[in-house]
C-alpha cells in the first residue's frame, strides 16, 4: 500500500493562487483526432490558452511545468467503477476517497460510478444514497449511471426524474444475476423504449442469466465448487448470445446501447458487426481483460481474480480485445474497479457462487492500455486518448468539457511520459485492497503530473489529493455523438471505414501475428445452429476465430432463411432477413 500523504480536506485560501494558474510549456498535445506542439495556460480550473509561446504573455504567480519530451493528454475518464459497493456479503474496500485517489494516481481525472438499487428500492433514494457517499469523499470529478434492477410504473417515472432533474442520462440493465438484478426480454424492451423516449443511453451487462443458473446448479451437484466453476458456468457463448440479443432488442426500440465490460473476442466481434450493420451500439472492455488472462494466474490465486463476465482463460484474448479497440469494434476501456480484500474473497472457498466479484483497475488502466496497446504497436497515441477518455466524454455528453485539451475545457490534464516504466504492486498502489491482480507487471507509460481542474494532484509519483475536491458532473440527455447515429445523420461505423482500418497500417502490423492463428469456424455459425456447441476450451474460449460475416443486406430474398456460404475460412452462416418496405435489414450475423 502506498505511503502517500494523508488527505487534505480543502485547499487553504493562501495556497490557492499558485494552484489556480499553471503554465505547461514545450509539450506535445495529444487529442483523439490530432497531436501537435503547443503550450497550455490554465486559470481557475479552465484551459484558457492553447498555442505557441509567442502568442501569450504569462502573468506573475504562475506555476510553470516544462513538458519537454512529454505528452499533454486529456485526463482519463473511467466509465465503469463500483466504489464501496455492497456485494456478495461484503462491501468494496475502495470507497470514494481511496478509489478516486487511486484513479488520480494513474491519470484518471473522472469516474462514472454505478448506483445499484436493491430490488423494489426507489431509484431516487438509491441515487441520494450514492451522492451522500461520494460528495464528501471524491478527489476528482464523477458522474453516475443508475441500474434498473426491477421494472414497474414507478421505476419508469423515476427514470424521467433522473434524466430531467438529477443529471443522469445512462441506465444499466442486467441480463444476468437471476433473482437479483436480471430482467426478462419483455421488461428489457419496455426499459429500452422508455430510455429512447427520454433521449438517454441504455447500458447492459450481457450474459445469459438463465444458462448461468442452470450451469451453476449442475456444476455444484458435480462437486465443482472452486473458482474454476465460475467461468465454467458462464463460457464465452453465454456472453456472446446475450450481446447479440441485447443489440437486437435495443435496435428494435431504436435505442442506443452501451455494452459494458466485454471480456471475449467473440462478443467484441458481434458488437463490431452490429455497428457495421447500422446499429447504434458501443462496446467497452476492461483493464482486467486487457492486462490478464486466467492462464497466467496461478490456480491458488484464481479466487482473487473473479469477475463477471470472467477474465478469459486464453492468453490470446487480451491481444484480440486490443485489436477490437484498434478496429473500432470496441470504443472504450473501463476498469470495473470493485475491490475486496483476500479475506472477503475467501468467503467463496468451497462455493464459487459466494466469491465477491471484482478486482482493481482504476489506477492501472491508463498504463495497461498504453503498454498493451501503444507500446505493443496496436494503437497510436490519438486512439489511446479516444478509448481512455474522449469516447466516454462523447457518449455521456460531457464533451468537450471533458476529454479534450482545448480552450474552455476543464483543466483535467495528464503530462504523460511514454517511455518511463513502473512496476505494479500492492505495496505501492493507492487502493485500499491487499492484493493487485497485475502484481509484478512492468508497464510503459507513466504520469509525471496529473491536474484535476487545474490543481496539481500528482507530481512525479507524489499524490496529494483533497478529499471532497471533486464535483458531481451531470450527464445531459441526447448526446449528439450517440443520437446523430439514431437519427441517421452519421453512420456508426461504415463497412468501408472498417475495411480501411483492416487494410491500413495497423492491420499490416497485425498480419504477421495473424499468420500464427489457426482458422476456425465463426461464432455466428455456431449460434445460428449450423455447428455443434463446442466443449469448454475449444471454439468460443479461443480468441482465434477468424471467420467474419459482413452483415450485407440481401435485397432479393422474400423470406427469412439461414443459408450457408463458403469462403476462404470455411463454412459460415449468414442470416438473411427480408427488408420491410422502405426499411433496412436488421441482421448482422
Amino acid at each position: 500500500m502506498s505511503t502517500s500523504p494523508k488527505p487534505v480536506k480543502k485547499v487553504p485560501i493562501h495556497l490557492q493562487s499558485a494552484q489556480n494558474r499553471v503554465y505547461i510549456k514545450n509539450g506535445e498535445i495529444v487529442n483523439h483526432d490530432k497531436s501537435f506542439k503547443a503550450d497550455v495556460y490554465i486559470e481557475d480550473g479552465i484551459i484558457k490558452f492553447v498555442g505557441p509561446s509567442s502568442e501569450i504573455t504569462i502573468p506573475g504567480g504562475v506555476r510553470t511545468i516544462d513538458a519537454s519530451g512529454l505528452m499533454i493528454i486529456p485526463g482519463g475518464i473511467d466509465p465503469h467503477t463500483h466504489m464501496q459497493l455492497p456485494f456478495g456479503g461484503a462491501v468494496a474496500v475502495d470507497d470514494f476517497y481511496h478509489g478516486t485517489k487511486a484513479a488520480v494516481a494513474g491519470g484518471t481525472t473522472m469516474i462514472i460510478d454505478f448506483v445499484l438499487p436493491n430490488k423494489h428500492e426507489s431509484m431516487i433514494e438509491a441515487y441520494d444514497k450514492w451522492r451522500s457517499w461520494a460528495d464528501p469523499k471524491v478527489c476528482c470529478d464523477y458522474g453516475l449511471h443508475v441500474g434498473i434492477t426491477w421494472w414497474s410504473k414507478s421505476v419508469s417515472e423515476e427514470i424521467g426524474i433522473l434524466c430531467k432533474e438529477l443529471g443522469v442520462n445512462s441506465f444499466k440493465t442486467f441480463m444476468a444475476y437471476k433473482g437479483l438484478y436480471q430482467l426478462n426480454d419483455s421488461d428489457l424492451l419496455d426499459v429500452f423504449e422508455r430510455i429512447r423516449h427520454l433521449n438517454g443511453v441504455a447500458m447492459v451487462h450481457a450474459e445469459n442469466g438463465d444458462i448461468i443458473a442452470k450451469n451453476t446448479q449442475r456444476l455444484l451437484a458435480e462437486g465443482i465448487n472452486g473458482p474454476e466453476g465460475h467461468e465454467l458456468s458462464r463460457p464465452e457463448e453465454v456472453e456472446a448470445e446475450a450481446v447479440h440479443r441485447a443489440c437486437v432488442l435495443a435496435h428494435q426500440m431504436k435505442t442506443p446501447l452501451f455494452v459494458s465490460g466485454l471480456t471475449s473476442k467473440s462478443s467484441a466481434e458481434l458488437v463490431g458487426r452490429a455497428r457495421r450493420s447500422g446499429y447504434c451500439v458501443f462496446g467497452e472492455t476492461l483493464a482486467s481483460s486487457l492486462g490478464r488472462s486466467m492462464s497466467a494466474v496461478p490456480k491458488g490465486d484464481r479466487i482473487y481474480a473473479i469477475t463477471s463476465p470472467p477474465i478469459r482463460e486464453s492468453a490470446e484474448t487480451p491481444r484480440q480485445l486490443m485489436k477490437s479497440l484498434a478496429y473500432d469494434d470496441l470504443q472504450l476501456t473501463g476498469s470495473d474497479n470493485c475491490t475486496f480484500n483476500k479475506e472477503h474473497k475467501a468467503l467463496g472457498k468451497g462455493d464459487f457462487t459466494k466469491i465477491p466479484n471484482g478486482v482493481n483497475g482504476v489506477e492501472d488502466r491508463m498504463s495497461l492500455v498504453w503498454e498493451k496497446g501503444v507500446h505493443a504497436g496496436l494503437l497510436d497515441p490519438c486512439r489511446f486518448v479516444a478509448v481512455t477518455s474522449t469516447n466516454a466524454a462523447k457518449i455521456f455528453n460531457i464533451y468537450p468539457q471533458k476529454g479534450r485539451i482545448a480552450v474552455g475545457s476543464d483543466a483535467d490534464i495528464v503530462i504523460w511520459n511514454p517511455n518511463a516504466t513502473r512496476t505494479i504492486s500492492k505495496d505501492t498502489h493507492h487502493h485500499a485492497c491487499d492484493f493487485n491482480i497485475f502484481e509484478g507487471m512492468t508497464v510503459h507509460g507513466v504520469c509525471e503530473f496529473v491536474l484535476v481542474r487545474g490543481r496539481i494532484c500528482a507530481e512525479r509519483g507524489n499524490v496529494r489529493v483533497a478529499e471532497g475536491f471533486g464535483r458531481f458532473i451531470p450527464t445531459p440527455v441526447r448526446p449528439p455523438f450517440v443520437y446523430d447515429i439514431i437519427e441517421g445523420k452519421v453512420q456508426s461505423q461504415p463497412e468501408e471505414q472498417h475495411e480501411e482500418k483492416q487494410n491500413g497500417s495497423v492491420a499490416k502490423r497485425f498480419a504477421e501475428l495473424d499468420i500464427q492463428i489457426p482458422v476456425q469456424e465463426p461464432i455466428s455459425a455456431m449460434l445460428a445452429g449450423n455447428l455443434a456447441m463446442p466443449a469448454e476450451g475449444s471454439l468460443c474460449s479461443t480468441p482465434s476465430v477468424r471467420g467474419r460475416v459482413d452483415g450485407k443486406r440481401d435485397l432479393q430474398e422474400s423470406s427469412f432463411s439461414i443459408s450457408e456460404e463458403l469462403d476462404r475460412s470455411g463454412v459460415r452462416a449468414c442470416i438473411k432477413v427480408k427488408n420491410p418496405p422502405g426499411g433496412k435489414s436488421s441482421g448482422f450475423w
